[in-house]
């Protein structure tokens, strides 16, 4: 068939889905303008109420001695074949047994695997990296750095980077998106997938479509859309809305400790510290709209039945696109959001139970 005719036949295909992407984004910063709006009171608000914190974060100058802890493993760099970057990484175990990755979220770092690091390093060589644009990892400023293909390939660097052909893959929040993605395009390199709270990227899709409720939960990631404002906002009263996150007696990790707590405000309190990680939701609506996916990896999905920011009814979403007998999900009751930190027994003995096989 002419390459003329070709074009014509699949010019109204291509005119509705340019009018679908402008009416998206039309949405998404009308939606960006209201968070804008919603995020700057409430960060106002906390400068007033402790006016001696001021409009700016304080600059960390020394690390807290938790994120040196021996026995969480050693501090290792490793350059990216793919970038060229150079990723930090903890590292346990190794010689132990398979290689198990971890792959943190925001507003986290490697450390917030420090139970799970103590916890497995006896039968597995136990890595938590920084991603690209976290902690002692290289951050480009660029939006386009940040991409899910770059964001995947730094994956795929580090495990052949480490010396292995496959791993199991540990994530959450953004690391889990990151690791739905990556057992599609990269199967054989995830021999078993533990994900906690977080769907893959076409199944919040469609259910965030379905289910306006589940929009308002993820509204702050419309204020993330916006360049420069965010890391202002957020960084207002000495990071007070990030303290509150993590630190918020119901939706956050209630029994953080000061150093624990200064171990993520460390990282984001550098020069353009919060610009990497905000960068990865800036390209959340780039890829819109997602065709549905099966997923296939033998799978571990835990999900804290308090969970904040994400519906239990994304479990049955996800179960909905699985081939048969290879996903294992559990709504873990009374569980919140950040289940590696909050409840770390729990989900260490599920994974025992998940990965038992690959021991005997």
């Amino acid at each position: 068939m002419p390459e003329l005719v070709v074009t014509a036949l699949l010019a109204p295909s291509r005119l509705t889905l340019k009018l679908l992407r402008a009416f998206m984004w039309s949405l998404v910063f009308s939606a960006a303008l209201v968070a804008a709006a919603v995020y700057g009171c409430i960060a106002l608000t906390h400068v007033m109420c402790r006016p001696r914190r001021g409009f700016c974060g304080r600059p960390r100058h020394n690390p807290p001695v938790c994120l040196s802890d021996p026995t969480l493993g050693e501090h290792c760099f490793l350059i990216l074949r793919s970038s060229g970057l150079r990723l930090h990484y903890v590292s346990a175990g190794r010689g132990k047994g398979p290689l198990m990755l971890f792959l943190h979220g925001f507003p986290e770092n490697w450390f917030s695997w420090r139970y799970q690091l103590q916890e497995f390093q006896s039968r597995f060589h136990v890595v938590a990296v920084d991603l690209r644009g976290y902690g002692s990892s290289d951050a480009p400023k660029d939006v386009d750095c940040y991409t899910m293909d770059l964001l995947m390939a730094d994956i795929q660097d580090v495990i052949l980077g480490l010396g292995y052909s496959k791993c199991i893959l540990v994530a959450h929040d953004w690391g889990a998106l990151l690791a739905w993605n990556f057992s599609i395009y990269y199967p054989s390199l995830v021999e078993r997938m533990v994900v906690v709270s977080a769907p893959p990227m076409s199944v919040y899709q469609d259910y965030s479509l379905h289910h306006i409720g589940q929009f308002f939960r993820s509204n702050y990631m419309f204020l993330f859309q916006l360049p420069w404002l965010p890391e202002k906002l957020l960084s207002m009263s000495d990071f007070q809305i990030l303290k509150t996150t993590l630190t918020h007696r119901k939706r956050g990790i209630p029994q953080l400790t000061p150093s624990e707590l200064e171990a993520f405000l460390y990282d984001f309190s550098q020069p353009g510290g919060l610009t990497g990680p905000l960068n990865y939701y800036r390209n959340i609506f780039r890829t819109f709209p997602l065709e549905p996916q099966e997923l296939a990896t033998p799978t571990l999905l835990l999900w804290g039945e308090k969970d904040p920011y994400f519906e239990q009814g994304l479990v049955e979403a996800i179960s909905s696109r699985f081939v048969p007998g290879r996903l294992e999900p559990h709504i873990l009751p009374g569980m919140g959001h950040w289940i590696p930190q909050t409840n770390p027994v729990e989900m260490h003995q599920y994974m025992w139970a998940f990965l038992q096989d690959l021991l005997d």
